[in-house]
């Protein structure tokens, strides 16, 4: 960051105020930091911060006045690009206080992120990235893992509303990091979820009982994640809940395989592991449960056997 001074944290703006943003929001207050809301649904956040204890910025302008930082959950890097430097009426940045904290928790894209960095490293603003896995049982009861990317003194001025946020905090390298350190993690629990997919695909075909599969497969060297905690408890019994939406996580997976194309290495599985969840998305829909994707692949599968 600059030579400016870091600002001490006492108020902090959250903008985005979805599934995960509201009660992360929840549990600054709780940790007793003031805190200032804005949403592109203006209701939704007055709505929450009556809830919880907070206040709700009329406009990001005046967000900006009153904090000492900013948390954005947004959806996309290129979200949080625009509230902070391209906003209608007035970027965000342009109204923060020298030394102030903007501490990105959406899952953006890396590269976008270094070339943020510098933009608000222009203005004397402190910049971290700190994306989070554990979704929102976990915002709820703040413990979710994060994961941090920046230079040491910006992570060590965001800290304290961090620690309000999760239990585990990993500090993972330079600015960037942390946003690469999220799609990469999700790419692979993507992979395995598709892997498990086709398995059981192909197993039932064959004659195996899809359940006593993944039995046999959490005891054995094919377990992973999916395996473990999504596919006996959301596929199997037909619930698709895991509350994580199959857009995300095709975004998240794109994220990776671009992150390898923008640094010249060549991954041929996440190209097609980004292939295939873009294919799940079109079909059924992005605001669908990513655990849905087996009914679209598996729609492909007969497609094909019928040809």
């Amino acid at each position: 960051m600059s030579s400016s001074a870091a600002a001490e944290i006492r108020t902090v703006g959250v903008i985005g105020i979805g599934n995960m943003g509201a009660p992360m929001a929840a549990n600054l207050v709780r940790a007793g930091f003031a805190v200032v809301l804005f949403d592109i649904d203006a209701q939704r956040a007055q709505r929450v911060a009556g809830e919880i204890g907070a206040r709700a910025a009329a406009s990001l302008d005046a967000l900006g006045r009153d904090v000492d930082a900013v948390v954005t959950m947004l959806p996309t890097g290129g979200d949080v690009r625009a509230v902070l430097l391209d906003a209608e009426g007035g970027a965000l940045a342009g109204t923060l206080k020298p030394g102030s904290a903007v501490i990105d928790m959406s899952s953006s894209d890396p590269v976008g992120t270094r070339a943020l960095g510098a933009a608000l490293a222009a203005r004397a603003l402190a910049f971290v990235d700190a994306p989070v896995s554990g979704g929102v049982p976990r915002a709820k009861d703040g413990t979710l893992a994060i994961m941090i990317g920046g230079d040491a003194a910006a992570i060590a001025q965001a800290k304290p509303v961090l620690a309000a946020l999760g239990n585990r905090l990993f500090e993972v390298g330079a600015l960037g990091c942390g946003h690469a350190m999220k799609a990469l993690n999700n790419f692979l629990a993507a992979t395995g979820f598709a892997a498990a997919s086709e398995a059981m695909a192909v197993g039932r075909r064959f004659g195996l009982d899809p359940a006593i599969m993944i039995d046999v497969v959490n005891v054995s060297t094919g377990r992973n994640f999916s395996t473990e905690s999504t596919i006996k408890q959301q596929v199997l019994t037909g619930d698709f809940a895991s509350g994580f939406a199959l857009g995300l996580l095709a975004k998240d997976v794109k994220i990776a395989a671009d992150l390898a194309d923008a640094i010249g290495v060549d991954a041929p599985l996440g190209r097609l592991v980004r292939d295939l969840w873009t294919e799940a998305r079109d079909a059924i829909g992005g605001d669908r449960d990513h655990t849905r994707a087996v009914e679209a692949w598996e729609s492909k599968r007969i497609g094909r056997a019928a040809e």
